[in-house]
């Protein structure tokens, strides 16, 4: 496919000075949509970048390679994102997008704390083992160790609002006196789903629904769940 630029709305074939009439005008073709198509060539793209860094790794993952099984032009992914790594970014959230519209993620508040977090944290162990969303996070992951400004942005737009989800059901939490008032809640969150992104990612061990809940209980049995208040 040619990398030249999508054509501009309302482009088509040329018409004559004033107003078509009969069957001419019924007949005549719909200006091309180019707001659809780039949306088509966006989404593709993402898809590939996803489909490929699952095959392939971060490290043989290409531009090119990405055109090619989106069916587009280079340049037209370098007009849009000026890296592979910016690419997989936003795969990685159109993805995470796509799991949040269909009720994939969200965090319950049943009013057993323990009870839902052991369900978001296990729906979590899930998804690590699903490559679709596996792969590009440890790329991502990897390639914000040595890119700052990379790993900002993946922490930012990716990792801050998962773990701002967290951190909302816990001051629910704290504030129904079911945590102690002086809890630190960002340390509470990242004492759940650090040691869990570590087994992960170091693969120092099997990553478990059990592990999940062990966790749950060790960090909640350190804050106070169930705290005398008298």
């Amino acid at each position: 496919m040619s990398s030249s630029p999508l054509p501009a709305p309302g482009a088509g074939p040329e018409s004559g000075s004033g107003p078509a009439s009969g069957a001419g005008a019924a007949s005549a073709p719909r200006p091309p949509d180019a707001t659809r198509r780039s949306d088509r060539s966006r989404r593709a793209i993402l898809d590939a970048a996803l489909d490929l860094v699952g095959e392939v790794g971060y490290n043989k993952l290409t531009i090119e390679a990405i055109a090619a099984r989106a069916g587009v032009g280079k340049q037209t992914i370098y007009r849009w994102w000026p890296s592979k790594a910016a690419v997989l970014l936003d795969a990685s959230l159109a993805l995470a997008g796509d799991a949040q519209s269909e009720g994939a993620w969200g965090f319950p508040d049943t009013g057993d704390l323990a009870a839902d977090l052991k369900s978001v944290m296990r729906a979590t162990v899930d998804e690590f083992a699903d490559e679709r969303y596996a792969a590009p996070v440890r790329a991502l992951t990897a390639a914000g160790a040595t890119d700052p400004e990379l790993g900002a942005r993946f922490t930012e737009r990716l990792l801050e609002p998962q773990l701002a989800l967290y951190e909302e059901r816990l001051r629910a939490a704290r504030e129904a006196g079911q945590l102690r008032p002086d809890t630190d809640l960002r340390l509470t969150v990242e004492m759940l789903v650090g040691p869990l992104t570590y087994r992960w990612l170091m693969r120092t061990a099997p990553l478990t629904h059990a592990y999940a809940d062990a966790l749950v209980d060790a960090v909640l049995g350190g804050t106070g769940v169930g705290w005398d208040k008298s």
